[in-house]
């Protein structure tokens, strides 16, 4: 019998320990890459960087091994490990300011023959070939983390490690380094290890993510897993105590049973924090005295409230979790809008409903509260210092992220409201979007008269006019505030009264499938809707822009178990300028929960314009067709064919989820049939040849051609089974808790 031997790991480390003086930073560290791309994720000053460091040889490493290929690199020179094919992308980027793009690349280029040249580089990242003599110093954010990754490209590396690369990088640029991070495996020729702190991009990229938690792997999951449970990313990743994460054990030792660990009494007065190495150490650093160490500890002070006494018998703690009982949230501004915000407070405990005051000022100031401003400014990426800064634009920004990261972490919030004006609306509105459809949400501004569009989005917020500014409490205030208070708890108990009744309609018992439409694609949705309703719930939707985003926004819910999405032509007006555009992030919402899809390219022939009077100058010399007088439709080209089928192509790629894309090869919509006005055969044949050359086709993402007409009912019925097929594939079918 021949002797079949495995081929070595690509990276193997075995026991690793390295200290910073008496800090012991890496403890114990087992990890093996074999292929592909590995990600590891953690919290802040987990031991990640230090981790890569210890590979490339940056920092002595006290115990333990790391091979290469199967060969011992274990306190080998930098130099040398580079040499054995190690890339290395460092956090910071780390480029020569005096150098220019060019330099960069052909002084990396030396060092190993291979695939990656210095023109292959320039094809693969365009922008670096129109940059190519600017220096490392005059390039943006993510211009740099492109030359930073190409420098290590060029190298030719067996095995690249990437330190953070997508850091402060713009959403787009994201996108692009994912992508290519995807094509590096998909090639084969080099494994990557990425230390990463974005969640979405640790588990789009590789199929297996380590956790690291104080310089110990604490577990190896698989991403699908890890980024379809929120609870166990607050758990392991959020913000908390380091001391609060326990390795799971899930099988217990051989020979008996696991003896339960005697856990100490958690105190419940302040706790101190000690940092092991107040200032950033080197490798020349000596240890650090107990003295320094214990005055750069950092005191939190736990079950500590500063309310008055009315206050107090009307609420519940201030220590009230994210679990729980239901909780409205009274959100704002409190270092302005203090009295008003108290005022509402104060009426929806009345009510008998507990409440949680929520401050969202970025002035810096301290005010009494149940979740305090810097509590929210942690969770910011770049944490408190990117929210309280002079430029009151970015910190009101900055601060509105913060607030979405952590309304998205609480799992028992029953409602919110919130009192201001734009900044405070602002504020509170993209927090209140990422809440799941009908959870009461209510922004009581001075805003609330206009257009409030930007506010609301796809979401179920109501916005009521303040009359008067919110500025102080006098009788309009105190109607209109009143008024609202009421509502929003009005609202709450009903809901929480119907859910604790189960007080469902027949319909409700069925999964749902969102499907989008057009009036061009009408007739097709009807027969496919007819011929799901007696297994499914079927949820249309006008696809005008907001009705794609309103269907994605229940997909991010989990209140949607399968997508129909027929009609696209949300991507004609975003790419051409029409007046129903979708955004950036259209099926983005599929790509992050790798629902059962099903697409089609419905009413891709038209961008929608108002009035004639109103279609831009550019476009005056092409086929227009007048829906009614305030609509009018133009139809595409095959150059702007071409440009949507990279678009969509592109992120139908980045589906995990079984996906079937159909091309009605008889016309893309009702106004695309033989003999009617935008009939355009070779715009069509456009489209789809090149979403064949862009969508990477498997087993699990498909594009499919169909004779017919989108409105054939032939057509419908070939949907309605790919939908069912897959749907029952997916093994998605539930029930929803509505």
């Amino acid at each position: 019998m021949s002797d079949v031997r495995r081929a070595p790991a690509a990276l193997e480390v075995r026991g690793l320990d390295v200290y910073y003086g008496h800090s012991h930073a890496l403890q114990g560290v087992d990890l093996s890459l074999d292929a592909g791309v590995f990600s590891v994720v953690g919290r802040n000053g987990m031991g990640k960087t230090t981790l890569c460091k210890a590979i490339m040889g940056l920092v002595p490493v006290s115990g333990g091994s790391i091979r290469i290929r199967g060969e011992d690199i274990t306190r080998r020179p930098p130099a040398h490990i580079a040499r054995l094919g190690v890339g290395y992308v460092p956090q910071g980027r780390r480029l020569w300011r005096s150098l220019s793009v060019d330099e960069h690349l052909h002084l990396a280029g030396g060092m190993r023959s291979g695939p990656w040249t210095v023109e292959r580089i320039y094809d693969t990242f365009p922008r670096l070939a129109e940059r190519k003599d600017h220096g490392g110093g005059q390039l943006s954010g993510g211009e740099q983390q492109m030359l930073a990754i190409s420098r290590a490209l060029v190298t030719n590396p067996h095995l690249l490690i990437m330190d953070e690369p997508t850091e402060g990088l713009a959403p787009v640029i994201v996108a692009q380094v994912e992508e290519m991070l995807l094509q590096l495996s998909d090639d084969g020729d080099m494994s990557v290890l990425v230390i990463e702190q974005n969640i979405g991009v640790a588990t789009a990229i590789s199929r297996n993510v380590a956790i690291m938690v104080n310089g110990r792997i604490n577990r190896i999951i698989d991403s699908g897993r890890l980024a379809a449970d929120r609870v166990l990313q607050q758990r392991l990743l959020g913000v908390g105590l380091h001391a609060e994460l326990e390795p799971d054990i899930d099988v217990p030792a051989a020979g008996g049973e696991a003896k339960p660990i005697p856990q100490p009494a958690r105190s419940t007065g302040p706790i101190r924090i000690y940092i092991s190495n107040p200032t950033p150490p080197t490798r020349w650093s000596q240890p650090v005295p107990i003295g320094r160490i214990e005055a750069a500890a950092r005191t939190l002070s736990t079950q500590v409230a500063r309310l008055d006494e009315t206050a107090r018998r009307k609420r519940e703690p201030v220590t009230a979790q994210s679990s729980g009982p239901p909780v409205v949230l009274v959100v704002g501004t409190l270092d302005t809008k203090g009295t008003e915000l108290r005022f509402i407070r104060d009426i929806v405990a009345e009510s008998g409903l507990r409440t949680r005051l929520v401050d969202v000022s970025t002035s810096g100031k301290h005010a009494t509260s149940d979740v305090s401003a810097q509590e929210i400014a942690l969770n910011h990426g770049r944490g408190g210092s990117a929210v309280f800064g002079p430029d009151r634009g970015a910190a009101v920004t900055a601060m509105a992220d913060a607030f979405a990261n952590w309304i998205k972490r609480q799992g028992n919030v029953a409602g919110v409201i919130s009192a201001g004006g734009s900044g405070a609306a602002s504020l509170v509105a993209p927090g209140m979007r990422t809440l799941p459809i009908g959870v009461p949400k209510l922004i009581i501004s001075s805003v609330a008269s206009g257009d409030v569009a930007p506010y609301v989005g796809p979401a179920d917020i109501t916005m009521m006019y303040s009359v008067t500014d919110v500025q102080g409490l006098n009788s309009i205030s105190r109607a209109v505030l009143s008024n609202g208070a009421n509502a929003v708890a009005g609202m709450v108990k009903a809901r929480l009264d119907q859910r604790e009744a189960k007080g469902r309609t027949a319909s409700a018992g069925l999964p749902s499938v969102g499907i989008t439409m057009f009036g061009v694609t009408t007739p097709a949705v009807q027969k496919i809707a007819a011929d799901l309703r007696d297994d499914f719930e079927c949820l249309v939707f006008h696809a005008t822009g907001v009705g794609g985003r309103s269907m994605e926004k229940l997909v991010d819910s989990g209140q949607i178990a399968g997508v129909i999405d027929l009609t696209t032509t949300e991507i004609c007006d975003l790419l051409m300028g029409g007046v129903f555009p979708a955004t950036e992030d259209r099926f983005g919402a599929i790509i992050r929960t790798r629902l059962p899809y099903i697409g089609s390219v419905g009413a891709l022939d038209m961008v929608n314009f108002g009035a004639p009077d109103t279609i831009p100058e550019r476009y005056r010399d092409r086929k227009f067709h007048v829906h009614n007088p305030q609509v009018t439709l133009m139809r595409t080209t095959v150059e702007e064919n071409e440009r949507m089928g990279r678009w969509i192509g592109e992120r139908l790629n980045l589906m995990d989820g079984p996906v079937r894309f159909f091309l009605p090869e008889g016309g893309v919509s009702a106004l695309d049939a033989r003999g009617q006005p935008f009939w355009d055969g070779e715009a069509d044949a456009a489209l789809f040849r090149t979403l064949e050359r862009t969508v990477r086709a498997t087993g699990n993402r498909q594009l499919i051609r169909v004779k017919q007409n989108i409105n054939d009912p032939e057509f419908a019925s070939t949907i309605t089974a790919a939908f069912r097929t897959l749907f029952g594939r997916a093994g998605a079918r539930r029930r929803l808790a509505r």
